[in-house]
Parts: structure tokens; C-alpha cells; sequence
């Protein structure tokens, strides 16, 4: 039997690819992937309002993008309704949101007392549960949009010193799917990036050169993430490029993640 022709319309991908005139709310700008991903936003035609928890941070990194500098602290009901309010109010309709807000304080299980375990989860998944009420009635309210967060790695595998912060990071993937199958009938995409070693401004002050030499040895690609790769990842699932993706966390870690354990045969 012979297939039919395929007639099917071909979309202009590179149209795709752009945000043009489209407002783009970035939680965490003010530094590492947050202002990479500001750049990235802004490169394909967004307008961004880069939110951050300190003042000379978000006006740096809107000063450097041209866009609107906001300062919260996202873990705060308050401050996370007043900001999508304003959004809404002073600068139009909501067209995205992108989450980068995220931190770990390393400590074995027995060391951790209860602050430093609902530290991980106020800033880690508390805020995030925030962005996607306030976030998604705002992207709901706008005919739909993508909803996107920094995961991690260690949400999906275990490391030593890592589990308040995995553990969280684990519920905000879960978080992410939930949220993707309540929020996709009112045209909200939601979906994540789980980083491995990004070598941010924090990271490369806590590990060093040596810490880069290894992480990088690690990874099949035989380097570490610089931010901007994430920021390209955030990037894509951003754009209608990833139209018909939701509820899914893309991997961004060299290949460190499938890797097969032992040495290979000449490594011992």
C-alpha cells in the first residue's frame, strides 16, 4: 500500500524561536544563570522584568538587557502577589515566567536542625509553589504561556551533604508535573531544567580550579556547564519551539548523569 503524500504545513521554526514583544517575568535575575537567561530573553525579543532579592543586582542585570529592575523576596506570599499585580498593572500581560530562585546550604542528614531543613524548602519549592499560583493565574489570564524552573540534579540522584536541598528539588519536579496537568487546559506549559555542576560565580568561589578540573573530568563532554548553557536549555522551553512539551524536566549535565560508573578498560 502506498503512503499518501505528506502535505502537511511546514511552520517558520526560526519564527518559533522568538519572544518578540512578549513579557517575561525572571525570578532570580540578578546573577549566574538569571542573567544569562535575561540575555537570552531578551536576544529573541523579550521584554523582562528581572527580579531579584537585592536591589543592585536586578538594576544591574536590567541596566545590561534594557529591562525593568524588581526587587522581592519570593519566598514572601506578599511579595510574590504585588509582584505579578505590578506586572500586570504597569507593563501588560504576562507572556512568561522564568524561576531560577534556588540555593543549597551542604550538611549530612544528622547535622541538619529543623531551620536549616525548612531553609532548603522555603527558598527551593515554597517560592515555587508561589510562582505557580500568582505566575500561572497571570499566564492563564493571558491566554497561556510557559511556566519554567531550575531543578536539579540532585533531585534525581543522591549525594552526600546534598539532602534537604535534593529532597526540595525533588518536590519541585513533582511540583512541575502537578502543576502542568492543572494548569495545561488553561494554556500553561510547565517544565524544568535539572542542572549538573554550573560553573556560576558561587560555585567556581566553592570549589576552585581544582573542583572545575574534576567536575570536568567527569563529564563525557569533558567540561563543565557555564550559565549559559542553562540559559539556553530555560531558553528553549520557553519559546514555542516547545509548544506541545509539559510537566517535563530536560537534563542538562554533559552526559555526567548516564555515564556508566566504573572506569573504562585503560583507566586502571
Amino acid at each position: 500500500m502506498t503512503e499518501p503524500l505528506d502535505d502537511s504545513p511546514v511552520p517558520d521554526y526560526a519564527a518559533l524561536h522568538r519572544l518578540d514583544g512578549r513579557l517575561f517575568v525572571l525570578l532570580g535575575a540578578g546573577n549566574g544563570i538569571g542573567r544569562q537567561a535575561a540575555h537570552a530573553l531578551t536576544s529573541v525579543g523579550a521584554r523582562v522584568v528581572c527580579v531579584d532579592i537585592d536591589r543592585a543586582r536586578a538594576e544591574a542585570v536590567a541596566g545590561e538587557v534594557g529591562g525593568v529592575a524588581y526587587v522581592a523576596d519570593v519566598t514572601r506570599r506578599q511579595d510574590v502577589r504585588e509582584l505579578f499585580a505590578y506586572a500586570e498593572r504597569e507593563l501588560g500581560a504576562v507572556g512568561g515566567v522564568v524561576d531560577i530562585v534556588g540555593l543549597a546550604r551542604y550538611a549530612a542528614l544528622d547535622a541538619l536542625d529543623d531551620d536549616a531543613w525548612q531553609w532548603h524548602f522555603d527558598l527551593v519549592l515554597r517560592h515555587a509553589w508561589l510562582a505557580v499560583q500568582y505566575g500561572g493565574a497571570a499566564l492563564a489570564a493571558a491566554g497561556g504561556g510557559p511556566l519554567v524552573f531550575v531543578a536539579s540534579v540532585s533531585g534525581l540522584t543522591a549525594a552526600p551533604l546534598h539532602g534537604a536541598y535534593g529532597a526540595a528539588k525533588a518536590g519541585l519536579m513533582s511540583l512541575v508535573r502537578t502543576a502542568a496537568v492543572e494548569y495545561g487546559p488553561r494554556g500553561v506549559r510547565v517544565n524544568a531544567v535539572a542542572p549538573g555542576v554550573v560553573w556560576t560565580p558561587r560555585v567556581a568561589g566553592l570549589l576552585g580550579e581544582q573542583g572545575r578540573a574534576a567536575n570536568a573530568a567527569n563529564a563525557p563532554l569533558g567540561r563543565v556547564a557555564e550559565p549559559a548553557d542553562i540559559a539556553a536549555a530555560l531558553l528553549f522551553l520557553a519559546s514555542p519551539l516547545s509548544s506541545y512539551v509539559t510537566g517535563r524536566t530536560l537534563v542538562v549535565d554533559g552526559g555526567v548523569g548516564v555515564k556508566f560508573p566504573y572506569p573504562t578498560i585503560g583507566d586502571t
